[in-house]
């Protein structure tokens, strides 16, 4: 049983990675492009690491993943923000 609900989760988080990519590709500007980057890949690496960690052999890997998404998270947020400002520095100033 968890090796299905971990299957489904896998199978989630790579569906929400494809919708990121595929809004970066059809989305029109770069705030709404950023927008489906930093919430499907976040929500995909979510999904993604809650199925690994159902698969974890010990506590010690399941942190691990935790504490990696974790990081992901912020330096996802982070960059994003600071692409933003930039492009809105950049269309204020023409």
């Amino acid at each position: 049983m968890i090796d299905v609900i971990s299957s489904l989760l896998i199978v989630s988080g790579l569906g929400f990675y494809l919708a990121g990519s595929v809004g970066l590709l059809r989305l029109p500007d770069l705030y709404s492009r950023l927008h489906a980057l930093t919430k499907a890949d976040n929500l995909g690496l979510g999904l993604l690491t809650a199925g690994l960690i159902l698969q974890a052999q010990d506590l010690f890997i399941a942190i691990k993943l935790t504490l990696i998404w974790l990081a992901v998270l912020a330096a996802s947020a982070a960059s994003a923000h600071l692409i933003a400002q930039h492009a809105r520095r950049r269309e204020t100033r023409t």
